[in-house]
């Protein structure tokens, strides 16, 4: 089937299937790369600031040149929007900003020596229509994968999802949705593509980055207002928590966890919004 994902790359728009870039790019090739998905609402990209600082900050991590200036960015994702309709109340939508390492002459996964060079870096940009969901959801605690809270591919968000895929994949079947990640300590640290939040004797809590965590911009936001404080979760949910799982576009409530009933949180959307707004 056909996509209707609209597409920019290396400047030309077109339907994110017909538009190509190099077999040779390290993103393609090695997941040598970074990402963020960004809600339109509106008409306007939701939390952009938020999102560009992590990308920034990502991109120093790494090694990389740093991603596109804001403001270069900002006409682009404003001819986005209204390439696609979405510039309208009440429209919504999905857009991915991708930055990978490019090309380079060698082969293997080796890199020059010399400070990245931002012209060889790629940048690719896909929005498409998609609504928040908020529907509660089933989750199962993955035996197969853990985050390595050691490790600085946890604090980015990088192109390789091969772990979140087959989390994803191992949780799907048990016949539950989404999956729930450990760390390599054995503690709760995530959703396989979202933020975790539980709420225990009445205070919302989350795991602290040091458990390898993605640093999520709602989970930053959410600590920011004080509505949420950072601490260790433990192996598992307890019979009387409450979880939420939440990113930039939507928030899920649990209402079962590997067979256990929970309660589900009335606070989803609520919370969501809040942070959005806030």
């Amino acid at each position: 089937m056909t996509s209707t994902i609209l597409g920019w790359h290396n400047g030309e728009w077109g339907n994110a299937d017909a538009l190509g870039m190099p077999l040779t790019d390290r993103g393609l090739q090695l997941a040598d790369g970074l990402f963020e998905t960004v809600l339109i609402q509106d008409g306007s990209a939701q939390l952009l600031s938020e999102h560009l600082q992590r990308w920034q900050r990502s991109a120093a991590l790494l090694g990389m040149a740093a991603p596109p200036a804001r403001p270069w960015l900002e006409q682009l994702v404003g001819e986005a929007i209204s390439r696609t309709g979405l510039n309208t109340t009440g429209a919504a939508g999905a857009m991915r900003l991708n930055w990978s390492r490019g090309s380079i002459a060698s082969r293997g996964i080796g890199l020059p020596t010399a400070d990245p060079d931002p012209n060889q870096h790629r940048f690719w940009l896909t929005l498409q229509p998609h609504q928040p969901n908020f529907q509660p959801a089933q989750a199962w605690i993955s035996v197969q994968e853990q985050r390595n809270a050691n490790s600085v591919l946890s604090q980015c968000k990088t192109l390789a999802y091969g772990q979140a895929i087959q989390a994803r994949r191992e949780a799907q079947a048990q016949g539950s949705e989404l999956a729930l990640l450990r760390n390599t300590s054995g503690d709760l640290c995530c959703g396989d593509s979202a933020n975790l939040l539980v709420k225990r004797q009445g205070a919302w809590i989350t795991p602290p980055l040091s458990s390898g965590c993605l640093p999520g911009v709602m989970r930053a936001k959410a600590l920011q207002q004080e509505l949420v404080t950072a601490t260790r979760i433990g192996p598992t949910l307890e019979a009387d928590d409450q979880a939420l799982l939440i990113n930039s576009l939507g928030c899920r409530s649990l209402e079962q966890v590997d067979g256990m009933e929970l309660h589900p949180s009335a606070e989803a959307k609520l919370l969501w919004q809040q942070l959005l707004l806030g």
